[in-house]
């Protein structure tokens, strides 16, 4: 595995490494010794799986907020998307600011993303299947989201008209969070 911060402090991508040969591969997932050292091992309270079934399905931007904020550790098992994340931590010098991360069977990486973070993802195959940890448990009363699209934070989505459930339909703007809810703070 290998491991590196992203421009968004607290964000890591990791790079699995498969072994491979004629029969297929071998590959280490997940490392609670290598995670330990750098900080970034917790105790997983959920594992979930989400199954698109279109290309152009854009599902987020949802978090959840404190004392059920979440941390993420997000991976593509089948397809390809392209998995967004935007700062909503207190005092954060990136309040607003957001990162993106293509994730895929192919490519193998994963993202780690600390709680305060919006999250969402574009799929970007016919079939693609996302599989992620959480750190604390879905609570439907904390649960929020940014809409998509929003101006002000500018997300470079590779669709324009995407597929949105009707919930994400009705997510909050940036400058709705701020009014509403101010920031997170973790």
């Amino acid at each position: 595995m290998e491991i590196k911060e992203r421009k968004l402090k607290g964000v890591f991508e990791i790079q699995l490494k498969p072994i491979e040969d004629s029969r297929g591969f071998f590959m280490r997932a997940y490392d609670t010794l290598l995670l330990n050292e750098l900080g970034l091992n917790k105790v997983w309270m959920q594992e979930n799986q989400s199954r698109s079934t279109r290309k152009g399905i854009v599902r987020g931007l949802h978090f959840q907020l404190p004392p059920a904020a979440e941390t993420k550790l997000v991976r593509c098992i089948r397809g390809a998307v392209l998995d967004v994340f935007v700062d909503l931590r207190q005092d954060s010098p990136t309040f607003g600011q957001w990162d993106a991360i293509e994730l895929s069977e192919e490519n193998k990486k994963m993202i780690y993303i600390p709680r305060g973070f919006a999250h969402g993802f574009c799929t970007l195959t016919e079939l693609s299947e996302i599989y992620y940890k959480v750190d604390n448990f879905y609570a439907k009363e904390y649960e929020r989201g940014l809409v998509w699209n929003d101006p002000d934070v500018g997300i470079k989505w590779p669709v324009s008209n995407p597929v949105l459930s009707e919930k994400d339909k009705q997510n909050m703007s940036l400058n709705e969070f701020v009014k509403e809810i101010g920031s997170i703070k973790i």
